[in-house]
C-alpha cells in the first residue's frame, strides 16, 4: 500500500511546526540577559528579555541573571596580634551585563560558588591579618572598606562587580573575650578614680579661689580705709577742728577745778579773719 504523498507532506509540516513551537522560541525573563550558543559555541550576540526566536537544535539561549546577588561567607584567620578570629561577611555583587557571554564562557554558570565565595574568604583572611583583634572591633568601618576594596580588585578582572560589603560578626576565643572584659572593668575603675581626683581638685581650686577672693576683698577694704584716713588727716586743719567743736558745742562752757575754785575752760581762739580785698 503506497503512502499518500499529501498525508506525508502534512505530517512533515506538522512535525516541523511542532518542532518550531517547542524548540524555535525562547523566553528571556526580566532581570536576565540571553547568551546565544550555536552548536554549543558561545556567540558574541546577547539577547534582551522577551520572546526570542532561534533555530531548533542548532541554537540555544542561556539566561544569565543580571540582578544583584548576595553571598555570605565565613572564614577563620589570625589577626595581626595572632588572635584567632572567625569573621562572617555578606557581599552584594552583580555581573557586568554587557559581558555576560564572556562570563558564561570563561567562568561558567556556577561562578558564585567557584569564584565569588573563594575570593570573599581570601579577602577576609588577607584583611584580618592587617589588624589586631581589638582594631577589628574599634575600626570596623575601616576594615569593611578595605575588604570591599580588596574584593573589587579581585573580581573586576572577572567582570564581576561588588556593590556592597557588610561585616555581620566577629567571633573571638573565650580567652580573648575574657581579657577584653577585664580590660573594660579596669578602664571603668580608672575612669572613676580619675573622676574622683578631678572632683577633689576642682573643690580644692574652688576653695582656694574663694579664700583668695575673701583676701582680696579684705585687702581692698583695708586699702580703702587707709586711704580714707590719709585723706582725713590731710583735711583736719586747726580751723576745721575748731569749726567741728563749735558745731557740736551746746553753749555751755566747760569748767575745771583749781586751787581757787571752779573756773570755765577757755575756748580755743578763733583764727584771725583774713583781710578783705
Amino acid at each position: 500500500m503506497q503512502a499518500n504523498p499529501a498525508a506525508v507532506i502534512f505530517l512533515a509540516l506538522l512535525v516541523a511546526v511542532g518542532l518550531v513551537a517547542t524548540q524555535g522560541v525562547a523566553i528571556v525573563e526580566s532581570g536576565t540577559v540571553g547568551v546565544v550558543r550555536h552548536f554549543g559555541a558561545v556567540q558574541d550576540l546577547l539577547v534582551q528579555p522577551g520572546l526570542q526566536f532561534k533555530v531548533p537544535v542548532m541554537t540555544d539561549i542561556v539566561a544569565m541573571d543580571t540582578r544583584v546577588k548576595k553571598v555570605v561567607a565565613e572564614a577563620t584567620a589570625s589577626s595581626k596580634d595572632l588572635q584567632i578570629v572567625t569573621s562572617k561577611i555578606a557581599l552584594n555583587y552583580r555581573i557586568d551585563a554587557t559581558k555576560a557571554n564572556l562570563i558564561f564562557e570563561k567562568l561558567g554558570p556556577q561562578y558564585p560558588e567557584t569564584i565569588v565565595e573563594p575570593a570573599l574568604q581570601e579577602s577576609i583572611k588577607a584583611t584580618t591579618s592587617k589588624y589586631t583583634a581589638e582594631e577589628l572591633i574599634t575600626r570596623r568601618a575601616e576594615v569593611a572598606q578595605e575588604m570591599e576594596d580588596d574584593l573589587i580588585a579581585r573580581l573586576l578582572s572577572k567582570d564581576l562587580i561588588p556593590t556592597d560589603l557588610s561585616i555581620i560578626d566577629f567571633e573571638f576565643s573565650a580567652e580573648f573575650n575574657q581579657a577584653i572584659e577585664q580590660k573594660q572593668v579596669a578602664q571603668q575603675a580608672a575612669l572613676r578614680a580619675r573622676n574622683d581626683l578631678d572632683k577633689v581638685r576642682i573643690e580644692a581650686e574652688q576653695a582656694q579661689a574663694e579664700a583668695e577672693g575673701k583676701a582680696q576683698a579684705e585687702l581692698a577694704r583695708a586699702r580703702a580705709e587707709a586711704e580714707a584716713q590719709q585723706m582725713l588727716r590731710a583735711t583736719l586743719t586747726p580751723e576745721v577742728l575748731q569749726l567741728r567743736f563749735i558745731e557740736r558745742w551746746d553753749g555751755r562752757l566747760p569748767v575745771y577745778s583749781g586751787g581757787e575754785g571752779t573756773m570755765p575752760m577757755p575756748m580755743m581762739p578763733l583764727p584771725a579773719a583774713s583781710p578783705s580785698r
